[in-house]
């Protein structure tokens, strides 16, 4: 691990140029999440039960009890593998990575979240030798379809947020498009695995959620992985609370949320809700 100062550390918008090192961070921080899940979902009963009477089925063709027995097994793994969303990623999502990834630098990229470390009136220190100016592009013609249609793309990516630190991006945060109303979704929280345990997790996702709350959300959700119990003790530490369990004082309502499913219809994620109010 490397010692971090985070009042050095700005928060920004993604922007075009950084969109293959967000990539590489998170798929680091993916690693072995896939592999969890399939073994979450081999592991229960009523998959034990198929695959047993899958592979009893087997052993009257095959007369060969190790095969009747891998045989299910295989094809099950692979099904999954092919079939099981690549993007669950730390807290999960409905797109894949790099789709949405590649649509999010869009918009105002100067944009930043307030880092209270920071040491000069609360806003980020610019990185040293790093700080770029921003210009506009001027429009070629009077055509304004491009603009409308990266707008949407806009709109429908959401926005990701990274951690800068002197020109190094250490960590990121998704928030997916705006699908309801007051309604955000954090999703695909990662830190560098040379930079974990300092901070800058919990920074990122309390700088989106003051931004948020300023821009008139009043609750946040968050897809945690059913095997993560890491990021699960994290959202819970954040004030977030898993959604339907006793003791949850949000509203009563019929929340339109839901758990990722998989095979079977098993749950992949949990979801932890956050009222912004």
């Amino acid at each position: 691990m490397v010692k971090l100062e985070l009042e050095h550390v700005v928060l920004r918008r993604m922007r075009e140029d950084d969109i293959e090192t967000v990539k590489a961070i998170i798929k680091e921080g993916c690693q072995g999440t896939e592999n969890r899940l399939i073994l979450h979902i081999l592991t229960r009963p009523v998959c034990l039960l198929l695959l047993a009477t899958i592979s009893s089925v087997l052993r009257c063709f095959l007369h060969n009890f190790i095969l009747a027995l891998v045989i299910p097994v295989f094809l099950l793994i692979v099904y999954l593998k092919v079939t099981l969303p690549r993007s669950i990623g730390v807290l999960g999502t409905s797109r894949s990575y790099w789709d949405y990834v590649g649509s999010s630098y869009r918009g105002c990229q100067d944009d930043t979240l307030i880092n209270p470390y920071s040491r000069i009136g609360g806003k980020p220190v610019p990185a040293k030798g790093k700080a770029r100016r921003r210009t506009k592009l001027k429009p070629e013609s009077t055509d304004a379809t491009p603009e409308i249609i990266d707008v949407e793309r806009e709109k429908a990516a959401g926005q990701v947020w990274v951690a800068d630190c002197e020109g190094e991006i250490v960590a990121c945060v998704s928030r997916e498009g705006d699908c309801r109303q007051g309604i955000r979704r954090i999703c695909r929280l990662v830190v560098s695995c040379w930079y974990r345990r300092e901070g800058l997790g919990r920074l990122l996702i309390q700088g989106l959620e003051q931004r948020e709350r300023k821009e008139g959300a009043s609750r946040v959700y968050a897809h945690v992985p059913y095997p993560s119990a890491v990021g699960e003790a994290f959202f819970r530490k954040l004030g977030y609370r898993l959604l339907g369990e006793v003791g949850y004082d949000g509203e009563e309502e019929e929340d339109e949320e839901q758990p990722e499913k998989a095979f079977l219809g098993f749950h992949i994620t949990k979801v932890f809700v956050k009222d912004l109010k």
